[in-house]
């Protein structure tokens, strides 16, 4: 890569990381698409849903790019794509200042929310507060403390799973429903996927650098079957959408596994290395495939 001017805005292109926002955008296009399959589709809330997430997700990997950064986490032997703070792309002085305009953007894109919503959910609004206030301290403690002891997984089942198509939902239709809980959980597990690629490449650097991932934890065999029954189980999921006889329904989920299984084969032949790299494309492009084919599913049926 040619030489970087400091703190230039294609160094905060590249720290915002615009490949991981697949990961902000699916939950919501699940929690919409449940929303127009119910007839409760409101496009003002689901637009502020999407900015908001896009927002975190970008606030989060600053986070996660200056943090690593302070605590040594990103060195020479870093397989993963290069950090902006760690390659002098961007200043820690700066980043702490990007950090905190985006999570104030992106709180005051919550602050809409709350104003189209106020007064008409159950609660008149305040458990948006409540819930916008768990997204940005989960934000700061996720890299900071939780990765490291091995809830890396867990919260993205809650925070790309439950709350992002949860609340999705229910800013649009001011309920829950039970498909709601099956597509949050396929959303959180789909992207789950994601994130086990990156803790199994980096499963040796981890170790070196006390990061108690669930791989470092119970090894390479464990993580590469996980990473399979995650989207295995993703699949047996989708099953609760279809209605009488679907064959768009049946097909779609099992090409989604079709594709799931040949990127597993891939990561266990390549296993380790920079390779891995290429498996973080794929499973980015099947997670996307799946949020699309629990959309299209929802709303045929």
């Amino acid at each position: 890569m040619k030489e970087m001017k400091q703190n230039s805005p294609y160094a905060w292109l590249l720290a915002a990381r615009p490949k991981t926002l697949t990961g902000a955008i699916i939950p919501v296009l699940i929690g919409t698409s449940l929303a127009f399959a119910d007839g409760q589709f409101q496009f003002i809330p689901a637009l502020l849903c999407f900015l908001f997430a896009c927002g975190m997700q970008i606030a989060a990997n600053f986070i996660n790019d200056l943090f690593d950064y302070l605590k040594g986490s990103d060195r020479e032997d870093r397989l993963g794509p290069e950090r902006a703070c760690a390659q002098g792309w961007i200043t820690p002085g700066a980043m702490k200042w990007g950090i905190g305009i985006t999570v104030i953007l992106s709180c005051i894109i919550g602050l809409g929310l709350l104003y189209q919503s106020w007064g008409l959910l159950p609660h008149s609004g305040w458990e948006l507060i409540l819930l916008g206030m768990f997204c940005v301290i989960f934000a700061f403690l996720y890299t900071t403390v939780l990765s490291y002891q091995g809830w890396g997984d867990l919260l993205v089942l809650v925070f790309f799973g439950f709350v992002p198509v949860g609340g999705t939902y229910y800013v649009q239709a001011y309920t829950f429903t039970p498909s709601v809980i099956i597509a949050s959980l396929i959303s959180g597990l789909v992207i789950d996927t994601l994130l086990v690629v990156n803790n199994y490449r980096d499963r040796k650097q981890d170790a070196l650098s006390g990061k108690r991932t669930l791989i470092v934890r119970f090894g390479e065999r464990f993580g590469r079957y996980f990473y399979l029954w995650l989207g295995i189980i993703a699949t047996c999921l989708c099953f609760w959408f279809i209605k009488g006889w679907n064959p768009v329904g049946i097909v779609l989920p099992l090409f989604y596994l079709y594709m799931h299984i040949r990127t597993w084969r891939r990561m266990v032949q390549i296993r380790s290395g920079k390779k891995l790299n290429s498996i973080l494309g794929e499973t980015s492009r099947n997670m996307l495939l799946m949020g699309m084919i629990i959309s299209i599913i929802v709303i045929s049926d």
